[in-house]
């Protein structure tokens, strides 16, 4: 089987990273806890203390609450702990894999309710930027948002979706609104300020500030066909954010049959990053 890389989780340019030789048909391992280093503890806590502090006002409410109760502080957090947490909070569970798996792969495991998380931990020289997920990414970014049962619906939703967009050849399509909301997504928060709650800018040192602070992206109200014609940067900070005014809204935005919105989006242009239409609606 080739291991291709799925646009969900971001490309690499230098070949796939991780041990592959013990992998299960579905692409699962073993985390294999005892292997984790000193040093690669100690890089943990490091990671997990710098970016907790970037977290209050930026991060939504839902994300905050859960990333507080994880066990997260004294080192690499072990699968079977948070997975017991996760199950009694939304049904999901966590799977441990070697690093990308291939597109259905990823799909059939959201569509059961399974989240891929990496083993592997970036090295020090990585420690400020990395592209492929690993295991600070997963757990850190991905891993607290499972815990809020709307957000979670949608991540099973999307799964079934991208099941169906393969055997449509709407991939592509479909990867963008992942981007844009699992990854690079911005929520409204009760007080009307905006957000982070995508897992790309949530796991940065640098993009958690300037995805709800800076003056210079632009923040365009969620819609699905304007997500799905937007390309996204990988290699820099994203040129437009799309928000949601709450979780809900994601949830039964997505929630119909995509077919014909692919067959529209085949009549479409693609917008560049930081295209500007005037069907905006722009948010401050």
């Amino acid at each position: 089987m080739s291991l291709e890389q799925p646009p969900n989780h971001g490309q690499s340019s230098h070949g796939l990273r991780g041990d592959y030789s013990h992998m299960r048909p579905d692409y699962t391992v073993e985390q294999d806890y005892d292997r984790y280093t000193s040093e690669q503890q100690h890089r943990w806590r490091r990671l997990y203390r710098r970016q907790i502090e970037l977290v209050p006002g930026r991060a939504c409410d839902e994300y905050e609450r859960a990333l507080r109760a994880l066990p997260y502080e004294e080192g690499i957090p072990r699968f079977g702990e948070v997975n017991r947490a996760l199950a009694a909070a939304t049904g999901w569970q966590l799977v441990a894999v070697p690093g990308l798996v291939p597109d259905l792969v990823f799909f059939e495991h959201l569509a059961g309710r399974r989240f891929p998380v990496t083993v592997w931990l970036r090295e020090e020289h990585e420690f400020d930027y990395i592209v492929e997920p690993d295991v600070f990414h997963d757990f850190f970014g991905h891993v607290p948002m499972l815990f809020t049962p709307t957000f979670a619906g949608y991540m099973q939703a999307y799964g079934q979706g991208g099941l169906k967009a393969e055997r449509l050849g709407a991939l592509e399509w479909l990867s963008r609104l992942y981007w844009y909301t699992v990854e690079f997504g911005l929520v409204r928060g009760k007080d009307g300020l905006l957000r982070d709650y995508g897992a790309g800018i949530l796991s940065s040192p640098s993009e958690i500030s300037y995805a709800v602070e800076s003056p210079r992206p632009r923040r365009v109200g969620f819609g699905l066909l304007r997500i799905m014609r937007t390309r996204y940067r990988i290699d820099s900070f994203q040129e437009t954010y799309f928000v949601i005014d709450s979780f809900e809204q994601l949830f039964e935005a997505t929630a119909p049959d995509f077919t014909p919105l692919y067959r529209e989006l085949a009549r479409l242009p693609e917008l560049a990053p930081d295209a500007a239409l005037a069907e905006d609606r722009v948010v401050s």
